[in-house]
């Protein structure tokens, strides 16, 4: 299931959803047609990652199948409070400790390795990444420009606990990201932001081209009568310029001096 980009989406979206979805729900979610998506579904069926439903029929006809994510996990949302409300009482520190946190999990995470030379690539990682992880991401193409790419985050698994700990379930989410953009090679190239909450039911993730910094020209000096040009090797004293043995010396004695040179 793990290389098929269509099934995954399809699982996000059944993960995010509050009741099981039929097919021809999910064709209208993700543009696919229905006979694609009842492929698709038929095989998270086959790998018990989703399960089917017999739902009342729309007016006349067979009653419709629907279909809902095999929840993976038990407590998740009761063990995420618990864990949210042990990073102390100060938000910014609970958020950089989320941060930390998010961090330490993408260092662990199997993520795949894919070299990521250009935005476009950026983007295509964190796609990959957060459908897997059940958050049923959206490209928001209007939005985007050479520099910057938006996703929106349609289906928050702790959706709940962020309205309320948003510094810590966002962080630990923003430090994921971050952290498996820089083990495929981003690492100083590309700005990470995420922003909670843009609508109700909806957050963003901003991916930004960090501008690139001109190399530093070398700034050591050339020592006097070194092979570097005339110039380096003559150094005439600027105008007014007094000899250093005439300084604090008789006035007049520093202006024949200077004269002189």
């Amino acid at each position: 299931m793990s290389d098929s980009w269509p099934r995954r989406r399809l699982l996000a979206i059944l993960r995010g959803a509050s009741e099981p979805l039929d097919a021809q729900e999910l064709a209208r979610i993700t543009g696919q047609h229905v006979t694609t998506v009842r492929f698709h579904l038929d095989v998270l069926t086959r790998e018990s990652l989703v399960r089917q439903f017999q739902q009342p029929p729309r007016g006349r006809g067979r009653p419709r199948i629907g279909y809902s994510a095999v929840q993976r996990s038990v407590g998740y949302q009761e063990l995420a409070q618990v864990l949210a409300d042990q990073l102390g009482p100060d938000p910014r520190r609970r958020s950089e400790a989320a941060i930390a946190a998010g961090r330490a999990w993408g260092a662990k995470l199997d993520a795949g390795d894919h070299a990521v030379e250009t935005l476009e690539d950026a983007k295509d990682v964190t796609m990959t990444l957060m459908s897997e992880l059940g958050f049923a991401p959206e490209r928001d193409a209007a939005a985007e420009t050479d520099q910057q790419v938006l996703i929106r985050l349609t289906a928050c698994p702790l959706r709940e606990l962020a309205r309320t700990h948003s510094e810590v379930v966002c962080g630990v989410h923003l430090g994921l990201i971050k952290e498996v953009l820089d083990r495929n090679g981003v690492r100083g190239e590309v700005n990470v932001r995420l922003q909670p909450f843009v609508e109700p039911e909806l957050c963003v993730v901003r991916l930004e081209l960090m501008a690139r910094r001109e190399p530093e020209r070398d700034a050591t000096p050339v020592p006097i009568g070194a092979e570097a040009g005339a110039e380096a090797r003559i150094a005439p004293p600027s105008a007014g310029r007094m000899a250093p043995q005439l300084r604090n010396a008789d006035p007049n004695v520093a202006k024949q001096s200077a004269q002189q040179w």
